[in-house]
């Protein structure tokens, strides 16, 4: 009986080994049966070799696989990400215990050196960086402004206030004649704020104290040394004005801008003021007599006139003097002064030498009656005395 398989495509040569295809490389099984065929089984090779199938073959690369190979296509290859993700797993797992101490030991760090990291700047206020391991200060380029700013926790931030600033100082100078006299300013200044890492560089964090106020003192000690103490006084907005002018281009040299010098008080020596107090109290008093003299110099010009104006309206009405028409004159004019008083009056008319009114003040007693215009005084007539009237004595 036929056999029922189906008969190899391949034919098989007499020595029993089946020739390789274009597609299956050379390779273990092949050399295993060249080494068959050589040791002299040819006697049973047809029947007694097995030839390899499709399914033993080694793999193929994608490339040089047939369209209908049975072994199928290769699986799709898994993206970047996905790899990576893998990768990170499989790290994680394999480091876990490390990761977890490197992350506590960091946000130690972090929380240690805070401050120094993390830097806020307010308002009106510059930053000048140090860089430890970079130059030191930075002064080529402007300062740090508002808000906050991460540095390295190596370097160091050196706040500066940019305001207008004041500050107040005392001290003592000696005046042209070797007194000590003590005064008392307020300086406003603001350091120039371009030039604040230099000014930080060159002179310090505390610059007030080694160039705002010595400057100034030198400048007042050398000013109030070409005065007198009684020409301080007099003299105290020149004095500023020539201190200002003076300080302010020496300040400036170190970065720093003067905005005002204001002079609160120049105390001199007791004795010395009360000296001079004295002095001026008497000046005042001799200016004050002065003015009297003028005063009463043109009082006495003002009578002089007025008198000459008198005797000038005499000389015209009398023509020589006061004589008996004018005083009769100036009699009714009185009179006529008198009648328009609102007070309470008696006039006689027709009662005196003259045959001027008499006038009597009915609100007091009085013993003489007043003739106007005329120089004498006539005695009042004394009260008729009083008669005792008739009757039974009283008990």
């Amino acid at each position: 009986m036929p056999d029922s398989a189906a008969p190899d495509p391949t034919p098989v040569p007499p020595g029993g080994v089946p020739p390789l295809s274009e597609s299956q490389p050379a390779g273990p099984s092949a050399a295993a049966a060249g080494t068959g065929a050589g040791a002299g089984t040819s006697a049973g090779a047809g029947a007694g070799t097995t030839v390899p199938s499709a399914t033993d073959k080694e793999p193929i690369p994608p490339k040089d696989r047939a369209p209908d190979d049975p072994r199928g296509a290769e699986p799709k290859r898994p993206g970047l990400f996905r790899r990576m993700g893998t990768n990170a797993k499989e790290i994680w797992d394999e480091h876990k215990v490390l990761f977890v101490i490197l992350f506590f030991f960091f946000a130690f760090l972090v929380a240690f050196f805070w401050n120094r990291i993390f830097v806020k700047i307010d308002a009106g206020e510059a930053g000048v960086l140090y860089r430890l391991f970079s130059g030191g200060t930075v002064t080529d380029r402007p300062p740090y402004g508002e808000g906050l700013h991460v540095i390295f926790p190596w370097n160091k931030m050196f706040i500066y206030n940019a305001r207008v600033q004041q500050v107040a100082d005392e001290f003592t100078v000696l005046s042209q004649d070797g007194l000590a006299i003590q005064v008392e300013v307020s300086i406003r200044y603001r350091p120039q704020y371009e030039f604040l890492g230099k000014l930080h560089k060159d002179v310090g964090y505390d610059y007030v104290d080694k160039v705002v106020k010595p400057e100034i003192q030198a400048q007042f000690r050398f000013v109030l040394g070409q005065y007198k103490p009684e020409e301080i006084y007099t003299s105290q907005g020149f004095i500023v004005q020539t201190v200002v002018q003076g300080a302010m281009a020496e300040i400036s040299e170190r970065y720093i801008l003067l905005d005002d010098l204001l002079l609160k008080s120049v105390t001199l020596p007791r004795p010395v003021a009360e000296s001079i107090e004295s002095k001026l109290r008497a000046q005042q008093l001799a200016q004050e007599f002065d003015y009297r003299l003028m005063t009463e110099t043109k009082e006495a010009e003002r009578k002089k006139i007025e008198a000459e104006g008198i005797r000038n309206f005499q000389d015209t009405i009398t023509g020589s003097g006061i004589s008996e028409q004018f005083l009769r004159f100036k009699g009714i004019e009185a009179t006529l002064e008198l009648a328009k008083s609102p007070n309470s009056k008696i006039v006689i008319i027709g009662g005196g030498d003259d045959k001027l009114p008499l006038i009597l003040d009915g609100s007091t007693r009085s013993d003489t009656l007043t003739i106007p215009g005329s120089t004498t005084t006539t005695p009042a007539p004394a009260p008729a005395p009083r008669t005792p009237v008739s009757g039974p004595p009283r008990r």
